[in-house]
C-alpha cells in the first residue's frame, strides 16, 4: 500500500514536471504530437503561391506571369476570304505575333485587312481602315491597305517617253492621268503567297508576275512583296522586283491609319511629325510641277510634331486637304526617319523608317462616306506613303525610277507601334 502511494506520488511529481518544462504530461504528449505534425502539414501550402512547375526549365517569379500559360504563342491561320468575279479563290491569313498583336492580310491585291495594337492601357483595337469581306475590296474603292504598283501615285497624261519609245498607261485618274499602276494595278490580282515564321516574328511572302504589257507598262516584272509582325510590334514591307526590260517602277503600301481605332473619327487631333524640310507642289489635279520647295512658312511644316487638323483648312485645294508628297531628309537607300505620329486620346504612336526617298501624306480627303469609302468620311483616316516622286519618269531632274535589266529593285518600310 504504502510502495502504490509512493508510485502515484512519484507519477504526480513527474506530470507536474512535464508540464512545467513542456506543457504536457508524458502520456498526453505522445498522442499530441502527431497532431502538431498534422498542423504544420496543413500550413505549409498555404505559404506557396503555386506548385512546383512540371517542367524544370519553366522558372518564374512569383510575381509575374508564367510565359507558358499567359503569353500568346506565334501563329498563322489560313481561312477561305471568298472568290474573284473570274472565280479564282482568295484567302485570309492572321497572323499573331508573341504579343498578341494581330495583322490580317489577304492575297487579293496584297492588302492588310487589319492590324490590332494596343493603346496605353494595354487594349487592343485596329487602327487600319478598310473591310471585313471581300466583297469590299473587289468593287471601286479608295486602295484601303493595298500593295500598290506598278507605279504608285500619278503619271501625268498617262505618257512617258522610254529609250525614245513613247508608252501610252491606263487613265484611270478621271480620264486623264495614269494612278496608282491603272485599271487593274497590283491591288486588284491575286498573289501567291507564302506565309512564314521565324525568331523575329511571323509574315507573308507575296509574289507577282506583271507580264509585259499589262497596263500599257514595258517588260515582265517579278514582284515580291514581304510583310511581316515582328514581335518588336512592327509592320516590316520588304519590296523587291527584277525585270527582263526597262520599265518604270514605283511600289508602295496604301494604308489608311486611324491609331484611335478604324471608325472612331477624325483624325486632326492626330499629332504629326514628317522628317522633311522639302516637299513637291503640285497643280490642281496633283502632278508636280518640278519644283522642289521648303515648307517653311507653309502649312506643310511638320518638322516639329503638329496636330494634323491644325492647319488643314489652309490647304488650297478642292477637296480641302493634303495630298502632297515630301521630300525626306536621310540618303535615299538607307534607313532613316520618315514621320512619327500620335493619338493623344488612346497613347498609341507610330514611327516610321524607309529606305524610299519620300512620304505621301494624304489625310483623306476624298473619304465620302459612301459604299465604297466603307462609311468613312471625310479626315477619318490619313496615309502616310513611302515611296519615289510621282511622274518621275517625265521629270529628268527627279530621282530615278527606271529599272533595267540585270538591276534588282529593292525598299523596305518599318512601321513601329507603341504607346504613351
Amino acid at each position: 500500500m504504502n510502495r502504490r502511494r509512493r508510485d502515484l506520488v512519484m507519477l504526480s511529481v513527474s506530470c507536474f514536471l512535464a508540464i512545467f518544462l513542456t506543457g504536457a504530461c508524458p502520456t498526453e504528449q505522445a498522442t499530441a504530437a502527431p497532431a502538431r505534425r498534422s498542423g504544420i502539414a496543413q500550413r505549409r501550402p498555404l505559404r506557396q503561391s503555386r506548385p512546383a512547375p512540371v517542367r524544370p526549365t519553366s522558372r518564374v517569379s512569383a510575381n509575374e506571369p508564367s510565359a507558358l500559360e499567359n503569353q500568346p504563342k506565334m501563329s498563322v491561320e489560313k481561312s477561305v476570304f471568298g472568290k474573284t468575279a473570274d472565280g479564282v479563290p482568295v484567302d485570309l491569313y492572321t497572323l499573331t505575333n508573341a504579343r498578341g498583336v494581330v495583322l490580317k492580310m489577304t492575297n487579293f491585291g496584297a492588302i492588310v485587312v487589319a492590324l490590332e495594337v494596343p493603346d496605353r492601357d494595354g487594349k487592343l483595337a485596329n487602327v487600319n481602315m478598310g473591310f471585313s469581306n471581300l466583297e469590299g475590296f473587289l468593287g471601286k474603292n479608295p486602295y484601303f491597305g493595298a500593295t500598290v504598283g506598278r507605279y504608285c501615285n500619278r503619271i501625268a497624261a498617262g505618257k512617258f517617253t522610254l529609250d525614245g519609245k513613247p508608252y501610252t498607261l491606263a487613265t484611270n485618274d478621271n480620264g486623264k492621268h495614269h494612278l496608282h499602276g491603272g485599271q487593274v494595278g497590283f491591288n486588284k490580282v491575286v498573289w501567291k503567297a507564302e506565309p512564314f515564321e521565324n525568331d523575329s516574328g511571323v509574315g507573308i511572302q507575296f509574289t507577282y508576275l506583271s507580264k509585259d504589257g499589262e497596263e500599257g507598262y514595258p517588260g515582265n516584272l517579278n514582284v515580291t512583296a514581304v510583310y511581316t509582325l515582328t514581335n518588336d510590334n512592327e509592320l516590316a514591307i520588304e519590296f523587291t522586283a527584277t525585270t527582263d526590260k526597262a520599265t518604270p517602277v514605283n511600289l508602295t503600301n496604301h494604308c489608311y491609319w486611324n491609331l484611335a481605332g478604324a471608325g472612331s473619327g477624325t483624325i486632326r487631333n492626330h499629332v504629326l511629325m514628317i522628317n522633311a524640310d522639302k516637299y513637291l507642289p503640285v497643280n490642281a489635279v496633283l502632278i508636280p510641277t518640278g519644283e522642289v520647295a521648303r515648307v517653311t512658312g507653309t502649312p506643310l511644316d511638320f518638322t516639329k510634331p503638329e496636330k494634323i487638323g491644325a492647319r488643314l483648312d489652309q490647304i488650297q485645294a478642292t477637296p480641302v486637304g493634303y495630298d502632297h508628297c515630301f521630300v525626306l531628309r536621310g540618303q535615299a537607300g538607307q534607313m532613316h526617319l520618315a514621320a512619327r505620329v500620335k493619338d493623344p486620346a488612346s497613347g498609341r504612336v507610330m514611327e516610321i523608317h524607309t529606305t524610299q526617298p519620300a512620304l505621301q501624306f494624304y489625310s483623306g480627303n476624298f473619304l465620302d462616306g459612301g459604299p465604297g469609302s466603307n462609311g468613312y468620311r471625310q479626315y477619318d483616316g490619313f496615309c502616310l506613303e513611302t515611296q519615289h516622286y510621282p511622274d518621275s519618269p517625265n521629270h529628268a531632274d527627279f530621282p530615278n525610277t527606271i529599272l533595267h535589266p540585270g538591276e534588282t529593285f529593292h525598299e523596305k518600310t518599318v512601321h513601329k507601334f507603341s504607346a504613351e
